[in-house]
């Protein structure tokens, strides 16, 4: 099952073999009602859990080509998002495509702990954080490590984390979720052990540490001085970069369902843009953390439950003078980052950052469909099923039932040196012809991805679920 949606759905067996026309003709026994039975006549058949509304390439497109602009040179990705804004754009790259080195960064996801943060990276070394806030320094050239440093969490809490005993950290008792980010010789980590913590880059020791009152599952941000996070009950925190003072609060409606991504706010000049777990995007001043305006990103379907989740779990990004936001229920938009008038919406549901570059924004759908969206108008070029060839049917232990259909999630993308690259849940790191969609390359990674790539310094890095670093050159 997709570990970004983990939502259990319970039916009752008395149910399911009273209306399993299956197991009726397999145990005649079951059907003792009399008189005619209603039979469904010859037609076309309509999946009633199809989207409302279908994505379609528009016919004012056909055959036209778009512009993107060449790969630049990374030298810090210091963000979640590479920097403040999260605009990534079209990056050098693994011209190669190769693995360089693969290293163990502590402890993997399992049912206590979740591996969330996306690496980030600057002055030669690649930070990053594992299913139970350990932070670490890693060389970028070679993969050493370089310091380790655990956060939020004391030696005798540890212990008794180890042995499964709760610690209060969140809902479901752990102390999962958090990221990092560096900036002025500082290793900003934000965890669900309810602290904001300061590291020195080249050491690991503590500068500063801030409690917070609930546990934190985002990635910091840091711009302007100042340290932005948001806590599990929608509370946007804003500290002195400096000491880890708080300089002001801002609170969005209470959520409690979220999908479990590392996403982040982002932020232009004065302008903070914080997505929340209710649906909100909301701006606000930097300086004071005043609302400037707010959009809701929520679209209820009639036949998609999911779609009452309306988490905005992938980053929002802002790209010229416009805020590119999408929600898991199924609405993306493109907003004015001064008024939030929204100049485009599409029925897109998804958990991953759009990606606007060149003329266009690409966008990966939960469903796993790659769209390539007309910056401008919101028109479409083209959509292509990423899962095409990789849906598979596990189970079926009982005349069939039990059965479910697998199919594999995707992070990304990042346009990295012409290829449009995205790693899945299946443990592929997979690239695209960033016009025609068409796979062009892949790697096996040896274990389920779920948080995008970051570059820096002509490589590509991944962090995957059993919590190993991987370079790819």
């Amino acid at each position: 099952m997709n570990r970004s949606l983990k939502i259990v759905l319970m039916c009752g067996l008395a149910a399911t073999v009273a209306s399993c026309g299956t197991v009726k003709r397999a145990l005649p026994f079951l059907d003792k009602e009399d008189g005619p039975k209603a039979v469904a006549t010859q037609g076309e058949r309509v999946s009633i859990l199809e989207f409302e509304q279908q994505l379609a390439p528009s016919p004012a497109l056909s055959g036209r080509d778009f512009f993107v602009p060449g790969p630049q040179a990374v030298t810090a990705w210091t963000q979640p998002g590479m920097n403040a804004e999260s605009e990534t754009g079209h990056v050098i790259a693994a011209p190669e495509f190769t693995v360089a080195w693969r290293r163990d960064i502590g402890a993997s996801s399992d049912r206590m702990s979740q591996v969330m943060a996306p690496p980030v990276a600057a002055d030669g070394r690649i930070f990053v954080m594992d299913g139970e806030a350990a932070v670490s320094a890693v060389d970028a050239a070679s993969g050493s490590v370089i310091w380790k440093k655990t956060v939020g969490i004391g030696e005798r809490d540890a212990g008794r984390r180890r042995f499964g005993i709760s610690l209060g950290g969140g809902s479901s008792g752990g102390g999962f979720g958090g990221g990092v980010a560096v900036a002025d010789n500082k290793v900003f980590v934000a965890s669900g052990y309810r602290s904001v913590t300061a590291l020195n880059a080249a050491t690991g020791e503590v500068v500063w540490t801030h409690e917070t009152d609930l546990p934190i599952h985002n990635a910091p941000t840091v711009s302007g001085g100042r340290v932005y996070v948001i806590d599990v009950d929608n509370q946007l925190i804003a500290l002195d970069m400096a000491t880890g003072n708080q300089n002001w609060t801002y609170r969005g409606i209470t959520e409690p369902a979220r999908i479990m991504r590392a996403t982040s706010v982002t932020v232009s000049g004065d302008t903070v843009v914080a997505p929340f777990s209710s649906g909100q995007v909301v701006a606000l001043r930097a300086a004071n953390g005043q609302p400037v305006w707010e959009e809701v990103l929520s679209r209820t379907s009639r036949t998609n439950a999911l779609s009452e989740l309306r988490d905005i779990a992938g980053r929002p990004v802002i790209s010229r003078g416009f805020v590119y936001a999408i929600s898991q229920s199924g609405v993306m938009q493109s907003l004015d980052i001064r008024t939030g008038a929204p100049r485009w919406e599409l029925p897109i549901g998804g958990v991953n950052a759009p990606l606007p570059v060149g003329d266009v924004v690409y966008v990966v759908s939960k469903t796993g469909e790659l769209t390539v969206v007309n910056r401008e108008t919101g028109q479409i070029y083209w959509t292509r099923d990423l899962n095409d060839g990789r849906i598979r049917t596990e189970g079926g232990w009982f005349f069939g039932m039990g059965k479910r259909t697998v199919r594999p999630s995707w992070s990304g993308p990042v346009l990295a040196s012409n290829r449009l690259v995205l790693v899945n849940s299946e443990g592929q790191m997979v690239a695209f012809d960033p016009k025609t969609g068409q796979q062009t390359a892949s790697i096996d990674l040896g274990s389920p991805a779920y948080i995008a790539p970051a570059a820096y310094n002509g490589a590509l890095y991944v962090v995957t679920d059993d919590a190993r670093l991987i370079s790819i050159r």
